[in-house]
């Protein structure tokens, strides 16, 4: 099962000044069906339940172009969209973390449905950059 949401040992260790957002090597990595992923149990990235397929590493892939804003009383964070050039894989969801700290999870991401990409362009699109939508949100 994929539950979507922010990690809550995210937020906690955001609290206590774990992850630095702009220094910090963060990862997306594509996981099947047969995962079991949930903002609640998930402490660090795992294999289990990873997809896997010609064009994709297990890993995943780093994330590029994270950025910091605030509007409306919102602290924000969120990454440009990854995109797997060609791969030839299904994956029903995604785990962001945080490769520099041992690999401790950030959030959960679920497509609803599993999503197939056959040797074209895989994209996750992340919401859009707003204080209503954007990934990560502090209120």
């Amino acid at each position: 099962m994929i539950a979507p949401g922010v990690a809550t040992s995210f937020k906690m260790e955001l609290l206590s000044g774990v992850h630095n957002l702009t220094l910090d090597t963060f990862m997306i990595a594509l996981y099947t069906s047969a995962a079991d992923l949930s903002p609640d149990s998930t402490a660090a990235y795992t294999t289990e339940g990873e997809a896997a397929g010609d064009g994709y590493q297990a890993g995943g892939m780093a994330l590029t172009g994270g950025q910091i804003f605030g509007v409306a009383r919102t602290a924000c964070f969120t990454w440009n969209d990854p995109v797997w050039p060609a791969p030839t894989l299904v994956a029903r969801g995604a785990l962001i973390y945080n490769a520099t700290k041992q690999n401790r999870a950030v959030a959960v991401l679920d497509f609803v449905n599993d999503q197939a990409s056959n040797q074209g362009e895989f994209h996750v699109l992340f919401p859009p950059a707003a204080p209503s939508t954007a990934l990560i949100r502090i209120l």
